[in-house]
């Protein structure tokens, strides 16, 4: 079990203290208007390694998620989850936008919801220095949030951060990379990017990772800006397929790196941050009813980067239902089973 670390230099409480207020009153006026559950559907769900809380009959328990598919699919594992365990489910999911999801579960209008560790480091909690080490990010931010009456459960896998690819078939061309330090070694010519715009610019993007990485932007022997082509974010997978460089700037869960069979390099000299998934809890929820942190921490260990890409793929490039393709990867596992045989 993940706990606290005393390690970790906390945030300053009044600052947070606000914002905290300030959030909880843009919840209310979000559920005011109206907010309602866009894509509700979940299939039947029977009892499998999940099995009911003796505490959980007839309590209602609400899920939130963002609106983009691996949110929506990791939703979807929560109402499925809970629900097999036993509780009354609102599905929540599907709230457009990081804030006004985590602003539901801050001011507990929503019990769970799938967060990212780097998210909550330099979003909601204001911090500027990055942590690349995901342990270290995980207990950074279980630290400081439970001030804010939220509780992290224990950590998956699954590090949707920033990474480079390059497409699988080019690999052997480009002398067998597999990791970001073997740039270095490339021939000038072969070091040619496909990046974002915001990734071009930011001050924890493009350059300081080739400075990082003992490149330099601009030189010579290092890169020069000839070889950096600025794409909108969903153009840089095609673009890296069709060889318009040979490394493109991706995110390391997106099924379009299995769909266009491109390979994510190794960030081996730990350049960028830590966005690990976790379930995050309503902390008075968790209180009352802490047989719900194990059942999470029993799904945790199995969402790795692989199983998110291949779910991402299904519902991205497939055009599969998120609540199929979480229910089908549930009952795999044998989290649940499904009453229809």
């Amino acid at each position: 079990m993940y706990r606290s670390s005393s390690r970790i230099r906390r945030a300053p409480l009044g600052r947070w203290g606000v914002a905290t207020g300030i959030l909880a009153l843009s919840a209310l006026a979000l559920t005011g208007c109206g907010l309602k559950p866009a894509t509700a559907y979940v299939p039947a769900v029977g009892p499998g390694s999940i099995s009911p809380l003796e505490d959980a009959d007839g309590v209602g328990l609400t899920v939130t998620s963002k609106n983009f598919t691996e949110q929506l699919l990791l939703g979807k594992i929560a109402v499925l989850a809970a629900t097999a365990a036993g509780f009354d489910v609102t599905d929540l999911s599907n709230v457009p936008g990081s804030q006004p999801a985590r602003n539901l579960l801050v001011s507990g209008q929503a019990d769970v919801l799938w967060e990212y560790t780097g998210t909550a480091w330099l979003t909601y909690l204001g911090q500027e220095e990055a942590i690349t080490d995901q342990t270290e990010m995980w207990e950074a931010v279980y630290d400081i949030d439970l001030d804010n009456g939220v509780t992290w459960g224990a950590p998956a896998p699954m590090n949707n951060t920033y990474a480079l690819a390059v497409r699988s078939e080019a690999i052997a061309d480009l002398g067998g990379i597999t990791k970001m330090s073997e740039l270095a070694a490339l021939p000038v010519e072969d070091r040619t990017f496909c990046v974002e715009s915001e990734f071009n610019s930011r001050p924890d993007g493009m350059n300081p990772m080739l400075t990082h990485y003992g490149l330099e932007r601009a030189a010579a022997d290092g890169v020069p800006d000839e070889n950096i082509g600025i794409y909108d974010t969903g153009a840089i997978y095609s673009a890296t397929d069709a060889g318009a460089c040979n490394f493109g700037e991706v995110f390391t869960t997106d099924g379009r790196l299995d769909a266009l069979d491109l390979t994510v390099l190794v960030d081996d000299l730990a350049f960028f941050p830590a966005y690990n998934v976790a379930p995050t809890f309503f902390t008075e929820t968790l209180d009352a009813h802490p047989g719900l942190e194990e059942v999470f921490a029993e799904i945790s260990p199995k969402l790795t980067d692989e199983v998110l890409r291949d779910m991402n793929r299904q519902v991205d490039v497939d055009g599969g239902e998120p609540a199929d393709v979480a229910f089908a990867w549930m009952v795999a596992e044998g989290f649940i089973t499904d009453p229809a045989g």
